[in-house]
């Protein structure tokens, strides 16, 4: 099954439709490059299968690596009652060349991954000795200026200014997420680690502004803000407030 039926196959949710955008141009174009339609697809730190089970759906060969063996274990129920086969690995992404073989994938995904690593410039380094030549790696990560946006909307001002002014991008010492990323990082980590900075996207400009009542129970509400998303993803100003900042990387 051809990569660009990935939005007939799989509606995308509010929440990742901009990815899910990208992860069709890439894989499409990969599929014409090598004139495979089944591509070896790694999600580092899949999780319960989010993307992983969607791409399987479309017929291609996907690993999963994820330390959470609960994780692990809903991927692999996810699957199965999907009727598609995963392959799920525990590990961190830092182990990715010990787990899996070099160049023997088309993508890697790195969704929501190097806020939590140890080293990211490790994590991506173990990313780019799976990628074949002509490989893309797909990073999602938490973006700094959208956690002082919504820090001020809950009416922490001083956390929204410690966002911005903290190089981890974290609003204090209760923050969850160990660090955050603008687009100008990313691009410079994947530079560092031997990748072709490719196209920046911000994801959920709008969706975590909007309250759910105006989306669920609306006829069209979900469609009309996933267009809002796609239009949003590339603008030179919003981009760079969306929660999440997504970047491709490519060999």
């Amino acid at each position: 099954m051809r990569a660009e039926s990935i939005t007939k196959q799989a509606t995308p949710a509010v929440r990742t439709a901009v990815v899910w955008d990208a992860l069709r141009a890439v894989l499409a174009a990969r599929a014409r490059e090598t004139g495979r339609e089944r591509l070896d697809i790694v999600d580092a730190g899949g999780g319960t299968g989010g993307f992983a089970v969607p791409l399987a759906e479309l017929g291609h060969a996907v690993t999963v690596v994820d330390p959470s063996p609960d994780s692990l274990f809903a991927l692999e129920r996810r699957a199965a009652e999907r009727g598609v086969g995963v392959r799920a690995m525990q590990g961190d992404a830092a182990d990715l060349g010990e787990l899996l073989p070099r160049d023997g994938a088309d993508l890697v995904l790195c969704h929501s991954v190097l806020e939590y690593v140890e080293d990211p410039i490790s994590a991506l380094s173990a990313v780019a000795g799976l990628l074949r030549t002509g490989g893309a790696v797909s990073v999602l990560a938490a973006n700094p200026v959208a956690s002082a946006i919504h820090r001020a909307l809950a009416g922490h001002f001083d956390e929204a200014r410690a966002a911005l002014e903290d190089p981890q991008g974290r609003w204090g010492d209760r923050d969850p997420t160990p660090r955050r990323f603008t687009a100008q990082t990313l691009a410079e980590l994947l530079s560092a680690t031997g990748f072709q900075v490719g196209e920046v996207h911000g994801v959920r400009v709008f969706a975590d502004l909007v309250p759910s009542r105006l989306v669920d129970g609306e006829p069209g509400a979900a469609e009309a803000l996933i267009a809002l998303e796609q239009a949003a993803a590339t603008h030179p100003v919003l981009r760079d407030i969306a929660s999440q900042l997504h970047v491709l990387g490519h060999r």
